[in-house]
């Protein structure tokens, strides 16, 4: 990849459980250009080899549309996860164990030739968040709640549009920590141990609610306990939204008005939004850190003492 305006375009990607989605984004004109957005699956139980070069694969296929140079990566990463360094640091979250301790920035340095400094690694909830605030359901508010439901729980929270994970996933809840029980891997573990029986994920048992008084009832269990376990943050941070993203948020019917209900409750003033941008909010808000970056040197320069006479 050659050199070209590092101002402009960045290629772009949010990595999920599953899967891995990469955009060429135009900074300038907050877009994502249309025609280079490649989905490639993922297996996240895989080898670190087989795991790595989906992500490489992605990131070069969303280049080789964009048919133009472009020299800045940025990736929406799941945590825990060395963003500054690029080193993962999963393990015990039944995904991408196999890639723990390695120094993933400098791997897609070297495969897709940009230098480590142009590859920048932000949280995905975090990321997910930004997005929505800058062009989704988060625009407007001073002070926003962000949440994905998904193969893990994330979240975070900004403050006068600057979102900054919260690592939520992370805090005891029950037995375990809060991403064993707000995640797809507790919809189908629940749903084993109550039928015996083993679903392939939340949108099929979603498929299945209308006829299932069990899958329903396992929603109304995930729905007391999601609203138990925010009550506390929400009165805490006082935010002026709540915005709710990730796959789970698809089967948004079986759970938001419980949701909402409980945590609106002494809190009127309080809006519960399902994320607008799907993908696409973390795609920007993981791209926008370089423009955080350029903005912290250009104060950072205009900081520094004036030499050339000395």
């Amino acid at each position: 990849m050659n050199k070209t305006d590092k101002n402009n375009f960045v290629i772009s990607a949010d990595i999920g459980g599953t899967h891995i989605t990469a955009a060429v984004i135009d900074l300038e004109n907050k877009m994502i250009i249309e025609g280079t957005r490649t989905r490639v699956n993922v297996n996240s139980q895989g080898t670190a080899t087989e795991i790595l070069k989906s992500w490489s694969a992605a990131l070069t296929q969303a280049y080789e549309k964009f048919g133009s140079p472009v020299q800045q990566v940025a990736l929406a990463m799941p945590g825990p996860f060395d963003y500054e360094k690029g080193i993962s640091l999963i393990k015990d979250l039944h995904k991408y164990e196999a890639i723990y301790g390695l120094n993933i920035k400098l791997y897609l340095s070297e495969v897709l030739r940009i230098d480590a400094a142009d590859i920048l690694f932000r949280n995905d909830a975090e990321a997910f968040l930004q997005g929505e605030i800058v062009a989704g359901a988060g625009t407007g508010y001073q002070k926003a709640l962000g949440i994905t439901l998904g193969t893990g729980f994330g979240s975070a929270l900004s403050f006068d549009g600057i979102a900054k994970d919260l690592n939520l996933g992370s805090e005891l809840y029950k037995d375990s920590i809060a991403d064993d029980y707000f995640s797809t891997r507790w919809f189908l573990r629940r749903y084993r141990e109550i039928t015996g029986l083993s679903a392939t994920g939340v949108s099929g048992l979603t498929l299945t609610s209308k006829h299932s008084a069990v899958v329903r009832g396992i929603f109304d269990e995930f729905t007391v306990s999601l609203s138990f376990f925010l009550k506390d943050i929400v009165l805490a941070e006082k935010p002026d939204v709540v915005v709710i993203g990730g796959n789970i948020a698809k089967a948004s019917g079986l759970f938001l008005n419980g949701l909402s209900n409980q945590l609106t409750a002494g809190a009127e003033s309080l809006k519960i939004k399902l994320a607008l941008l799907g993908e696409d909010a973390a795609l920007m808000g993981a791209a926008a850190g370089f423009e955080s970056r350029s903005e912290l040197n250009i104060l950072l320069n205009a900081n520094q003492p004036d030499n050339q006479f000395q």
